[in-house]
Order: C-alpha cells, then structure tokens, then sequence
C-alpha cells in the first residue's frame, strides 16, 4: 500500500520540485517522513512560514524549477499567505501546501480554523484540497496552472489524517502548460507601422522580459536602430548600464532624471512591460503605446493613446522588427549619455562620507561579477535600483510587484541553496531586518556562506522621507528609542557580527565576511538623511 504522503511526495519529486520549505505541524509528519524516503527532496526548517514564500520565490528565479512551501492551520497558513503573496505579485510559480481540518471538522468552529480555501484564492493562480483518489492529477494540474504564462503559486489543502491514507488513484492525466501563441499578422502590421513612423521611441523593459529570457534580442533590436531603453526596477540586468543607450531605471531613485530621457519620445515601446511593478501611466509621455507582450496592456485609456498591442510570444514580435529595413532613429546619444553620467555622477558616495551610497560602493567593489545580491523594500532599495551595477538579471534580486519587507535575507538563503557556488550577500534595512532577523537562525544551522549587510538608519527611512515631503512631522517611524550604536552585539543566533561605523572599518569588515566559510552580518551605521536628496523625486 502506498499512502497520500508518499504518492504526494514523489509526484512532487518527478515535477523536479528539489525543497519544500516551511514549519512542520503534527499533520506535516507523515509527508517528512515520506521526504525521508525519497532521495533528492528535502524539508528545509524555516523560523516564519512567510520566509517559506520568499524562499520558494527564489528558487524558480535562479534555476527555473518549482519549489514548495507549507504552513501549518490558521496562523501558519496565514503567515505563509504574505511569502505566496510575493510570488503572486512577482510572477514567480510555486506549490504552497497547508494543513486543513478532516471533512468532519472543516466547517465547524473548532482551534486553529479558518477557510485557507478563501484565504488563498485571490493570491494564487488556483486553489484546491487533496483527495486520496486523484494525488497524483491534482498536483499535475496544480503543477501546470502554475508554470503557465503568466506563473505564479499554486495551493492544495491538505486534509487532517490523509497522508495516513491510502493512495487509490487509478487512472492518471498528465496535463501540460499552457504555450504561448504566436502574434497574429494584423498587430504585427500595426506593430511595424507604429514603429517605422517615429523617429524617437523609446523602449521600456519589464519582469516578462526577464522571465522569457530575450536578452539577446532585445540587445539586437536596440543596437541596430539605436533606441534607448529604460527598466522597471527588477527587469535591471537585461542591458548594461554602460550601454550607449541605457536610459536608466523607473521609479528609483533620481527616477526624473531618468525622465529627462523618455519624455522626449514620441512612442514607447513596452517590451514584456508588466504593470505590476509600475503602471504606465505614472511616467509615460504624452505619446501612443505599443505594447509587446503575452498578455494584453492594462492601461488607463484616458490617460494613455493604446496605438497597439502585439499579444504572443515576443521573440517573434522583435525577429519581425528586425526583419524590417527601417534605418536607425533620431535619438542625439550624446546627449542621453551626458544625462546618464550626470546621474551617476549624483549616486556617486560623497569623498570623506559613510552612507548609503558608500555602504552600497564598496559591497558592489567586493563581490564577483557573477556574484547574487538580495535587497530588502525601502530607502536603500530604491538607491540599489538606480545605482547598483547588474551584469544580468539573476545577479540582484528584490521584490517590486509584490514590496514586501522581509523578503531579502530568506532570498539570500534561497540563492545559496540553488547557486552554492557563487557568492551571495543581502542588503537589508534595520526595518526589514527586524521582520526577518530569525531566518539567521536557518543560515547558521545550514552553514551558508551569505555576508548580510544591515544598513542601520534608526529609521524607516522611506517613510520619514514621504512624511516630510507632505510636510508632517516624523512620528512612528524611528527604530529604537534612544542610541542603539551604543549596544553592540557579537552575534545573532550564532552568526557573527561586524560592526562598522566608518569606511575603513567597513572595508576591513567586508574581506572578513567574505573570507569567512559561514554566514556574517556586517552593521553599517550611517546617516539616512543622505536619502533625501536622491529617492521620490517623481517619474517626469
């Protein structure tokens, strides 16, 4: 006889899932045990189920394979809800697994019970309970809807007693992943009108972009007809930031700089543009749409002139631009690239100053090329997004779709685990380290070699700074209630700790971390007044 909990595990295991993280319940048990028996798939302990998330997240981003989280009734399912949350709202597929009351007990009041069926629902792409005559197609199905365009999670309810139970599925549908269509003629014709009648586009790129792997083309497209691209926060990577025609990032800092650029066009081209990150109307110019992408634009027609939308797989979309014989546009890239620098020239660390900028110069300076960095939400992200040099997307990774504190250091963990031999740091603020500061716990029990850099401001920064720009006073946003850099600590939950209160002892603090063989944190003291002058300052 073979049970629930094992047929769950290795369908689990056969769809390439390689870690299930979360925090186990006395229903959770029989399925450890069934993990137990099966070789390549592991149960990684986690403090909050909500790291869970995160941590499944990151896993298909790095290696494109699904990974599994689980949360307990109630208050576990509900904590596991904000890590789902995240990969919803950042287009990242993985099987969220919960515990659930019997059939006898689901709908009665009793401990710990809520409807994780309603709970989940609107934060994952399909919802639904396991039955011992059907494991195998459930999760297949669960599986399918999940990898689909556009990904995301996925949940099954797991039954009080079923994993005891035994496995009566006899006839099995394998389902398959929705493909992407191909354009059809008519947008690709408007699509080549639209692009050959303006002479100073401009191209936006997006997560969808990331997702599908279109570096190549895009690089193709905008070199031959020399248009300058800009990138919402977590598309950073797909072109280079020396590139002549590298425009910058939206809705980061120094984001109306950026402005300076694509206000001038006469048509944007958005390019696996999805609107999760930042709508279109919150920056784009008085100039028609032409959006690339799998799935339709969602726009504000009062605001925004859709001149078309080329819905399918867009690597034919770009090879028919290509095709085309239209010369190169009118853009001055001298000019763009005085912009650029002038930017950069601003995010550059002040000589003699220990902030932000300089906390973020050096860590950049120590890292490889190939190295990953994970960043937490806040005043320091929206610096990284503009500032931080990203050969490739999978190199920095941060939340944007779904901006939920907490995500850097499980990120970090989660990128150790799928890529243990590249280098891995976090970038976190006291705020978020706050929410998440248990999951180094999980880093020291699996002896990760991550280096954490705390950004300490006492604040939360972002939204001091979003006070003050209404002209209130700071209220309900400092950390602690007197100088915490007087209470150093030697270690959290055994990972040691570096304190750095200048440059020079920051620098020395780095090359330790990075030589160490385990996890380190590194507290970085500075003013977050720097931030002032460089975030919110508008998309025009």
């Amino acid at each position: 006889m073979e049970t629930v909990s094992n047929t769950s595990i290795k369908t689990l295991k056969e769809l390439g899932v390689k870690y299930i993280f979360g925090v186990p319940s006395g229903n959770w048990v029989d399925y450890m045990a069934a993990i137990q028996e099966v070789d390549g798939i592991e149960f990684i302990l986690v403090s909050n189920e909500s790291s869970a998330g995160f941590m499944a997240d990151v896993c298909w981003r790095l290696t494109g394979t699904v990974a599994a989280c689980f949360g307990t009734f109630g208050p576990g399912a509900c904590n596991l809800a904000t890590g789902v949350c995240g990969g919803f709202l950042d287009r990242s597929p993985m099987i969220a697994l919960t515990d659930e009351m019997g059939d006898d007990m689901l709908n009665r009041v009793t401990q710990m019970n809520i409807d994780h069926q309603t709970l989940f629902r609107p934060i994952t792409k399909y919802t639904t309970r396991l039955k011992a005559n059907c494991v195998r197609a459930t999760i297949h199905k669960a599986y399918s809807i999940a990898v689909s365009e556009i990904p995301g999670p996925v949940h099954i309810g797991l039954p009080q007693g079923l994993g005891q139970k035994e496995s009566t599925e006899k006839d099995f549908y394998s389902y398959k992943s929705d493909e992407i269509p191909n354009p059809d003629e008519t947008s690709i014709d408007r699509m080549l009108n639209l692009f050959s009648k303006s002479k100073n586009p401009i191209i936006a790129l997006g997560i969808t972009a990331v997702r599908l792997g279109i570096e190549d083309k895009v690089s193709k497209l905008v070199d031959k007809f020399a248009i300058p691209v800009v990138l919402t926060p977590m598309a950073k990577g797909m072109i280079h930031e020396d590139h002549p025609c590298y425009a910058g990032v939206l809705a980061h800092a120094l984001a109306n700089m950026v402005g300076e650029t694509h206000q001038q066009a006469d048509l944007v081209i958005g390019i696996g543009y999805d609107p999760v990150e930042i709508n279109y109307e919150d920056w784009m110019p008085s100039a028609p749409l032409l959006h690339i992408d799998t799935k339709p634009a969602d726009i504000d027609s009062t605001k925004i002139a859709l001149g078309c939308n080329v819905i399918g797989n867009i690597k034919i979309s770009i090879d028919a631009i290509l095709e085309s014989n239209r010369g190169k546009k009118e853009w001055n890239l001298n000019e763009l690239a005085a912009r650029k620098q002038a930017m950069f020239d601003k995010l550059k660390a002040p000589s003699n100053s220990f902030g932000p900028r300089m906390v973020l110069e050096k860590l950049r300076d120590m890292l490889p090329a190939d190295g990953i960095m994970t960043c937490d939400v806040g005043a320091h992200l929206h610096l990284i997004g503009q500032k931080w040099r990203t050969p490739s997307p999978e190199c920095q990774l941060m939340t944007n779709g779904c901006s939920s504190m907490g995500f850097a250091i499980p990120a970090a963990i989660a990128a150790k685990l799928s890529c243990p031999e590249r280098e891995v740091c976090c970038v976190v603020g006291d705020g978020g380290f706050n929410m998440s500061a248990g999951e180094l716990a999980t880093a020291h029990r699996l002896n990760l070699k991550i280096v954490f850099v705390v950004i300490h401001d006492d604040s939360l920064s972002l939204i001091r700074v979003k006070q003050e720009l209404k002209g209130y006073r700071q209220y309900g946003t400092p950390l602690s209630s007197g100088n915490n850099r007087s209470i150093p600590a030697t270690s959290y939950f055994g990972v040691p700790v570096h304190r750095a209160m200048d440059e020079l002892k920051y620098q020395n603090s780095l090359k330790e971390a990075f030589a160490s063989p385990g996890p380190s944190i590194i507290e970085a003291y500075v003013d977050g007044k720097e931030y002032d002058d460089l975030v919110l300052k508008g998309n025009r």
